[in-house]
């Protein structure tokens, strides 16, 4: 937990977005995941702004476990006054069907807010591997069933189920090896200890400069700037495939609309700015939506919905 300034004094029509019994109080922003990835990084970012921007007090809180379903539940289960919000990440929409007993129930208990914005996932190969584009290898793995070992950031990970479906769609067998994070399944793959991995773009991209990693396909619906020689996966001839990682703010079910709304016009606010914008940009290859409840909605139950699916066809549990 982070707190960097205790004023609470604070004018009425900057704090329209908070109820009278809550405007004295401390706003927490629940990551759900251990600090030092993308969602903890966009956490902080807009908790000193937030602070700034409302005179209140901000803190972050790192809550993680049960693929996010922890810090999740905490949230849900907060008082719905504006005071506790969620600052999650894509494999929120896996939590229904990734664990056999979730504590929270996401579409119930739980109000999305703010869609940050998107990135691609990318599949790349250790550069000492033979394997120039993803048609390589599909062809590895008809000549050795299961010889191609893939590196992901856990099971039930975007990364784990775009590989799933890839595989199934090519109709070969990909080894997974699920890692505890993007740190630790990266080195396997830089060390040669896998052969690809399944990751964010910006998991990739900090690795294009060492020669020791090849991008082979991204996830995308276009290409990346960074990544103008890789193509997509729909230009591979998987049509209408893409996986994108998102960012998205969630507060408890019942929250009042004015609450969500004035946290929203925030947000939008500080990430519209240039400089953090381009930040986000350069540093997550994110794609900013910017969008409120009325576009996140849809897009959330999208994602629930087709990823849910993938998950029981593959009888895939964390």
């Amino acid at each position: 937990m982070t707190i960097t300034r205790r004023a609470l004094l604070a004018a009425p029509a900057v704090l329209a977005m908070a109820p009278a019994a809550a405007q004295a109080g401390k706003i927490t922003l629940v990551v759900p995941f251990p600090p030092g990835g993308s969602t903890d990084a966009l956490a902080r970012l807009l908790q000193s702004n937030l602070q700034t921007r409302l005179n209140r007090i901000v803190v972050v809180e790192n809550k993680s476990g049960a693929a996010g379903a922890l810090g999740a539940a905490q949230v849900a289960k907060s008082p719905p006054d504006g005071s506790s919000f969620l600052v999650t990440f894509d494999s929120h929409a896996v939590i229904p069907t990734i664990l056999d007993k979730p504590p929270v129930n996401v579409e119930r208990e739980l109000m999305p807010v703010f869609l940050v914005g998107t990135a691609p996932y990318v599949i790349a190969a250790n550069a000492g591997r033979p394997y120039q584009s993803f048609a390589d290898v599909v062809a590895a793995c008809k000549q050795t069933p299961g010889a191609v070992k893939y590196a992901s950031v856990g099971i039930g990970t975007l990364g784990h189920l775009a590989m799933t479906v890839l595989g199934k769609k090519a109709g070969v067998e990909i080894t997974h090896v699920p890692y505890r994070g993007g740190g630790p399944a990266m080195n396997d793959v830089l060390g040669g200890h896998v052969d690809l991995i399944a990751g964010s773009a910006a998991l990739v991209a900090a690795q294009l400069g060492t020669n020791m990693l090849r991008p082979i396909l991204q996830l995308g619906r276009e290409r990346l700037p960074v990544l103008a020689d890789t193509p997509t996966a729909i230009e591979a001839g998987f049509p209408d495939f893409e996986t994108l990682a998102w960012w998205g703010i969630f507060a408890p079910a019942g929250t009042p609309a004015d609450v969500t709304a004035g946290m929203a016009k925030s947000v939008k606010e500080i990430l519209s700015e240039p400089s953090i914008a381009t930040q986000l940009k350069e540093t997550q290859m994110m794609t900013l939506l910017l969008e409120d409840a009325n576009a996140f909605k849809p897009f959330f139950d999208r994602q629930v919905s087709y990823w849910g699916q993938v998950v029981r066809e593959n009888n895939i549990r964390a």
